[in-house]
């Protein structure tokens, strides 16, 4: 359910931080010996970004769907294009399936799509300059 609130950039300036700490953590860890974690931690960095994007302008995403509603909100917004909001879903649902249903990833989906997703990063960091 997406809700306006107050514009909070304090709580989006600190998303931002420890988005910049688990990229920071991501670096130190082998990406390919743990490719499930590496998925968690780089949708945990997409997720915080977003979040700091929509907290920037007053909107709140909580409840059941949120993190999708948040995914397609943003989209909408034209702050990702369509083939991100794409991306962005399938990592989502990877996600989801690693955390409620043990799903392992394979080392290959990172190697094949760590490029991508340092893209979608970046692109986010530079919306909230």
């Amino acid at each position: 359910m997406i809700t306006k609130i107050k514009p909070d950039k304090q709580k989006a300036e600190s998303l931002k931080k420890m988005a910049e700490v688990t990229l920071e953590r991501l670096d130190n860890t082998d990406m390919e010996k743990y490719p499930s974690n590496t998925l968690l931690d780089y949708y945990d960095v997409v997720h915080k970004l977003i979040e700091a994007l929509t907290l920037r302008e007053g909107i709140k995403v909580k409840g059941e769907g949120a993190h999708q509603e948040l995914i397609d909100y943003v989209a909408k917004q034209k702050k990702i294009d369509e083939q991100m909001m794409v991306f962005l879903q399938q990592m989502r649902d990877y996600r989801n399936r690693i955390s409620y249903e043990g799903f392992m990833i394979n080392k290959n989906y990172i190697h094949l799509n760590k490029e991508i997703i340092k893209r979608i990063i970046k692109h986010l960091f530079e919306q909230l300059k």
